[in-house]
């Protein structure tokens, strides 16, 4: 059985999924790489899915499917996956050398002991084009370092940070027990990868290493904000299963809950940000009714969104309060670089 599957969904990606493949190589005969073609047409993404399975038959396996959509990719690769672990690579992204060499020393450790852990987490990299100063997303507040640790030992949640799916390497079986199903031809799904396990996640493993290079540059990634505006029916898609998914952990307690309600205050929070910032007539109403939508589903998760600093900010009521807010997102834009 390999050590680690990862799963690279590629969609006309053959501009960059070979520097892509190529930083994931060096991980030899422990790893398996799935390159997931999701119906490209537009350029050469299958025969470069089939050259680099032909070139590494044990490690690398080409899956062509009709375009499902990332999330559809996504599912494809957890149903094929062999190895013990499990992780998302996006195409345009990369793995740094360093770190996957001290991340796979990690997991081959875990196969010595009488339980997997159920999550490594390691640090994401911003390569945001153009920025002289990466911004790297740690998270040495919030866990303790280089042991299993369960939520009991949770230090703090600090108000902007959550695990992104790029620090993400999940144990293969719990996805599958979790039924982690993702939605097709929908973006934004990575939020419910990095949400839905946590129901049943117990064992976690921090690493402080800065494995993953979240490529952000180009005008039409979904991450770009004039993007995710015009896509916003597909945030709020993913927004509501989040809701309705919370409804069934509500026998959750502790740090566990506590987390996952956090998560989702600011995917609620990011979803109002985008609607405010459409400037739309119909949005302040579509805003209204999501977090109706959370009152009535869990009351007690309701409060705590609702009454969060950025439940506040994007709640802020009449047009004043909307230019206030305006202006606060400008300065977390300027200061935390998103979008």
């Amino acid at each position: 059985m390999k050590l680690l599957t990862v799963t690279i969904p590629c969609y006309n990606s053959a501009a960059y999924m070979r520097n892509c493949i190529e930083s994931l190589l060096p991980g030899g005969e422990e790893v398996e790489i799935l390159i997931v073609d999701d119906g490209s047409v537009k350029d050469n993404t299958a025969e470069i899915a089939d050259e680099y399975q032909e070139k590494y038959p044990t490690i690398v396996k080409a899956i062509h499917q009709p375009n499902k959509g990332h999330g559809g990719a996504v599912n494809t690769g957890i149903a094929n996956a062999e190895g013990l672990y499990f992780k998302v690579v996006d195409s345009d992204d990369w793995v740094d050398q360093e770190a996957y060499q001290a991340v796979l020393d990690t997991l081959r450790s875990f196969t010595k002991e009488p339980e997997l852990p159920d999550l490594l987490l390691s640090n994401y990299v911003y390569e945001k084009e153009g920025a002289k100063h990466k911004k790297v997303m740690r998270y040495p507040e919030m866990f303790p370092k280089n042991k299993v640790f369960g939520w009991n030992e949770l230090k703090r949640i600090p108000a902007s940070k959550y695990v992104l799916m790029h620090s993400m390497i999940v144990r293969t079986q719990l996805l599958r027990d979790v039924n982690l199903e993702l939605p097709e031809h929908t973006f934004y799904v990575d939020n419910l990868f990095a949400f839905v396990p946590f129901s049943m996640i117990q064992t976690m493993y921090y690493l402080d290493v800065d494995l993953y290079r979240y490529y952000i540059g180009r005008p039409d990634q979904s991450v770009h904000e004039s993007v995710m505006i015009s896509r916003i029916e597909q945030q709020l898609k993913v927004n509501r299963l989040m809701i309705r998914y919370m409804h069934s952990c509500r026998n959750l307690k502790g740090k566990q809950r506590r987390y996952m309600i956090h998560y989702l205050s600011i995917i609620m929070a990011v979803s109002s940000a985008m609607l405010i910032r459409s400037g739309k007539p119909e949005a302040l109403e579509q805003k209204a009714k999501l977090w109706e939508m959370l009152k009535k589903s869990d009351i007690r998760a309701y409060r705590i969104c609702r009454y969060s600093a950025t439940g506040i900010a994007v709640n802020l009521h009449g047009k004043g309060g909307r230019m206030t807010f305006q202006g606060l997102y400008k300065i977390a834009q300027k200061l935390f670089g998103f979008n």
